[in-house]
């Protein structure tokens, strides 16, 4: 999908694609696995990640969600990314503010594209997306197109990865 975040390398032999949320406590425990993945699979695997905020439950996730699409667009999508499950307990619109002028984003395009909510639409892609692969919660992986059951721990995760590597 063309809104599509990717992490490692384009012509890795896997991608693992995440639906995430900001505010998601399984989320925030995921990240660190994720970061290790990119890590230790280099060249072999990418990430993928698209936002599926649950702002039923988590009332900051849409837009933060929001915030990470603007530091997209001044090339800076994986550092907010990785501050903002960082700083999961802390997204309000003021925090969000902080973090952008910590990363040394373009302040008054950033609070431009805030206020006027253009990345809303590309948040509902990704919902929808995920929608339609029958998602209701997050984190929701995918390993080249099939899902990988993480209910039961995320060592599961690691275990798929490792398993299609030797078999690619």
């Amino acid at each position: 999908m063309a809104a599509d975040h990717v992490l490692g390398d384009a012509h890795a032999k896997l991608t693992l694609l995440e639906y995430g949320d900001y505010e998601c406590p399984a989320c925030i425990q995921a990240e660190p696995l994720m970061q290790h993945l990119v890590d230790t699979h280099r060249g072999r695997l990418r990430i993928v990640f698209r936002h599926f905020p649950l702002v039923e439950v988590h009332p900051n996730a849409e837009l933060a969600a929001e915030a990470a699409e603007a530091a997209a667009a001044q090339g800076q999508f994986w550092p907010m990314h990785h501050l903002l499950f960082a700083q999961a307990h802390h997204l309000k619109p003021a925090a969000l503010v902080g973090y952008a002028q910590s990363l040394g984003l373009d302040m008054n395009r950033f609070n431009a594209e805030m206020g006027d909510r253009i990345y809303t639409q590309r948040i509902q892609i990704h919902r929808r997306a995920g929608e339609r692969c029958g998602l209701r919660a997050t984190p929701a992986f995918f390993l080249n197109g099939k899902a990988v059951d993480v209910s039961i721990g995320f060592e599961k995760l690691d275990e798929a990865v490792r398993a299609a590597l030797k078999m690619a």
